[in-house]
């Protein structure tokens, strides 16, 4: 069988055809997200639902041409951000992105609104969440009155495409847009009628390999999944002893909890049928490496030089880390937190000797690195300690051997990398190889994962 996964992210759309039983990628295509809308307030970050669409649409059709039989769909993409839509399923609004920053704009006595949804529900929210976002536009005015439910940008598309009107939201998508019961797999009605917002808003929630539907040519649609989760089972071949680390404009390390636990340093998220990932998210990573590039560049202009591959220099001089007297130790929260989003990197233990190009770019590496360390060292210790895989994804880390030997020795055990580029593409195609019944389970379907 030959099944289409698609990823939706945010500055591109991935579609790859994976073959069911070699699990072999036979193409995968690509194409800009050029779908920003020019923001007329500096805290909106807009994306055109129709473009997206359109996009994936396209996408869709040259493979399901060139590589039929189809024989299932499953869609992943950005999570937390959310669009609403009307009673046929048609976008009424933009899509507010995960970036969107109306939730820290002060609400009450020097509280934002996500701060303020936070503390009165008590759980931990953060601007661009879809119910910090809903709750801003509620209070606000902003909800357009066709609109009857939202969902996040992979729901619509998935909705869309199989002709559903009213949107289907796996967990791994609902728990992201916040006010979401772990224990119970659904939205907390109490807290959301208690903050003066209409339950009947949010969406249904399901925890299966549900499908949504057929496409007008007949292919089934799966359920979409949250793009993390599905990175994590689009790219590790065994999820009970694995931890993966991923490293794209921000960075994220995950592994499977055996229940369902809480911890200060990392985020609980289902992975579907009962099952729970420990997140910890980094919203700089891998950006921060593309900061000091563009430090790097902007000095050589000024100076009125050239330097065709500033990536390939940074390279060669991170390669001589281990033998650095003095090492910089360097913060990469330059986009702060999602606990703290005041919060800045920094530089620190600079002395009159350190103070090199190379320092900078080993210690801007080793700080990707150790935050996400100190997230999974402060995670639940049991869970953590029996993992024995640690799985490498996302362009920041595939491109950079440095950056995979700093994970491998920090976490003391090689780095796997898979053959495949596209993680969360394969893994929603994984999970509509299991909605469809081409195997049984998804760790039946993650065996055709193979690594470099």
């Amino acid at each position: 069988m030959r099944v289409i996964g698609i990823d939706i992210g945010t500055t591109t759309v991935c579609a790859s055809v994976i073959d069911s039983a070699s699990g072999e990628v036979l193409t995968s295509r690509t194409l800009e997200n050029d779908a920003f809308i020019a923001a007329t307030k500096v805290w909106e970050k807009l994306q055109d639902p129709a473009v997206i669409l359109a996009k994936c649409e396209q996408l869709i059709g040259e493979l399901a041409k060139g590589f039929a039989p189809i024989g299932a769909i499953g869609v992943t993409g950005q999570m937390h951000g959310i669009l609403y839509v009307d009673e046929k399923g048609c976008a009424v609004s933009p899509l507010y992105i995960w970036q969107d920053g109306r939730g820290d704009r002060e609400y009450r006595s020097g509280e934002s609104y996500a701060a303020y949804l936070s503390r009165s529900t008590g759980y931990k929210l953060a601007t661009g969440f879809g119910s910090v976002t809903h709750f801003c536009n509620v209070q606000t005015g902003d909800v357009p009155q066709a609109a009857r439910r939202f969902c996040t940008i992979p729901d619509f598309i998935a909705m869309r495409l199989s002709g559903r009107t009213l949107p289907l939201v796996h967990t791994t998508n609902a728990a992201s847009l916040g006010l979401f019961d772990l224990e119970n797999a659904c939205f907390d009605r109490a807290a959301i009628e208690k903050e003066g917002m209409d339950f009947l808003m949010f969406p249904n929630v399901t925890d299966g390999f549900d499908l949504m539907g057929r496409t007008t040519d007949g292919i089934p649609v799966a359920v979409s999944i949250g793009d993390n989760q599905a990175s994590f089972i689009g790219s590790v071949r065994d999820m009970q002893q694995s931890i993966l680390v991923n490293v794209g404009t921000g960075s994220q390390i995950s592994y499977l909890a055996g229940k369902l636990v809480t911890t200060p340093s990392m985020e609980t998220r289902p992975c579907g049928t009962g099952e729970f990932l420990l997140v910890g998210s980094s919203l700089c990573g891998g950006r921060a490496y593309a900061i000091l590039k563009n430090f790097f560049a902007e000095l050589i202009q000024h100076a009125g030089c050239k330097c065709d591959d500033l990536y390939a220099v940074m390279g060669r001089l991170a390669e001589g880390y281990q033998d650095l007297a003095g090492k910089l130790e360097v913060s990469t929260k330059f986009s702060g937190t999602r606990d703290n989003p005041d919060e800045r990197g920094s530089i620190s233990n600079i002395g009159i000797d350190n103070f090199t190009p190379q320092h900078i770019t080993a210690g801007v590496l080793e700080g990707i690195v150790n935050e996400l360390y100190t997230m999974y060292r402060g995670s639940v210790g049991q869970e953590a300690e029996k993992s024995n895989v640690l799985v490498g994804s996302g362009n920041g880390i595939r491109q950079n051997k440095v950056l995979q030997q700093m994970f491998a020795e920090r976490f003391g055990m090689p780095v796997q990398i898979p053959v495949h580029t596209e993680e969360a593409a394969y893994g929603a195609a994984l999970f509509a190889m299991v909605g469809v019944g081409c195997y049984p389970a998804l760790t039946d379907a993650q065996q055709i994962i193979k690594y470099q």
